[in-house]
């Protein structure tokens, strides 16, 4: 059993068929589990029970879309074996994730971004996609409805000082809060919604994208964009791969020319969103690490990113500073990168 810091997650042979077995424990991350959100053992024991054999539970939900994926909106996913009490199986997916072939040609990543980003909005706007989703959303992956369980009242507080970085992560996310922010046009359109770069894989055939772990909702295609930019800086502060730079550079040409395509009304709104919901995102998943208790082991990226939490930590700080200075969307884009730029060079 793999652990990880939303699932159990276990390769395994069935009938000689080699398959993934991932269940939810009571709709919660594992993190919000072990820290006692849900009671104690019997507690869990007893809501896990009625859990799994939910038809809302989280897993039920994530079969109902692997299948409008794979249906309607005519996408690349993994390949569902079957969903039974809580339980999901899928095929393994062969082929290297979007971080991986980044890595390799980091001269594509504006081309790589923007073929998945299309590649996922097209699909999802297709015919009898939206009332699939409408009758089973994840919202639990949405970066503002995260945003606001985890750093809302009281609670928030005190978990943010468990952090090791209250006081700055405190003005980090009251300075996201009190933002005023100016929804896009065209919030009702279907997105992934948890669309990571580990999330997009590409077989080694040469075939297109296939997918995993969706979060499919409602909401403005700038979420993907959004998620998408801020693991991928995650993964350069963290990482500090020896092109980082043209990485970044990818980023910037990529997020500039989706902007460019925007009627020239709606480009400010979008840039502005943009750049609150990277700075969320990043805000979200950095307090998850930094408060994953020690016998719940991290991926290598994840244990990358907590070593170099300070410069993190600063990254937001610095980058969210203009947002009560300026409304100017494009200044806040140009002094994140500035910030990005400085964090994945700190020493």
């Amino acid at each position: 059993m793999t652990p990880s810091i939303t699932s159990y997650v276990q390769r395994l042979a069935v009938d000689g068929r080699d398959l993934y077995a991932k269940v939810s424990v009571c709709g919660v991350s594992l993190v919000s589990l072990l820290r006692g959100a849900c009671g104690d053992l019997a507690t869990v024991r007893a809501r896990q029970a009625a859990y799994l054999v939910s038809p809302g539970s989280l897993m039920a939900r994530e079969a109902v879309q692997l299948r409008t994926m794979a249906g309607p909106a005519g996408l690349g996913t993994v390949v569902l074996a079957g969903y039974a009490r809580g339980v999901l199986f899928t095929e393994p997916v062969t082929g290297p994730t979007l971080t991986d072939l980044i890595e390799a040609e980091p001269g594509r990543t504006r081309e790589l971004l923007g073929l998945v980003v299309r590649d996922v909005a097209e699909g999802l706007a297709r015919e009898g996609v939206a009332d699939a989703v409408d009758s089973a959303p994840i919202r639990e992956r949405g970066i503002t409805g995260t945003f606001a369980r985890k750093f809302n009242g009281l609670s928030g507080g005190l978990y943010l000082r468990q952090t090791g970085y209250g006081e700055v992560l405190e003005t980090v996310a009251a300075r996201l809060r009190r933002t005023r922010r100016i929804p896009p046009t065209a919030a009702g359109t279907v997105v992934f919604g948890d669309l990571k770069p580990e999330h997009a894989a590409f077989p080694v055939d040469g075939g297109r994208p296939v997918y995993l772990d969706p979060g499919l909702m409602r909401g403005n295609t700038v979420v993907d964009t959004a998620k998408l930019v801020s693991r991928m800086v995650l993964g350069l502060v963290g990482c500090r791969p020896a092109a980082a730079g043209v990485v970044l550079g990818g980023i910037d040409s990529f997020v500039r020319a989706s902007a460019r395509r925007l009627p020239a009304q709606e480009r400010a709104a979008w840039m502005r969103e943009l750049v609150l919901l990277v700075l969320m995102d990043t805000l979200n998943i950095l307090t998850t690490y930094l408060t994953v208790p020690t016998d719940l082991p991290l991926s290598a990226h994840a244990a990358a990113v907590r070593d170099r939490a300070r410069h993190v930590t600063d990254l937001l700080d610095h980058a969210t500073a203009p947002l009560v200075a300026t409304e100017d969307a494009a200044t806040w884009w140009r002094l994140y990168l500035t910030r990005v730029r400085e964090a994945v060079a700190a020493p």
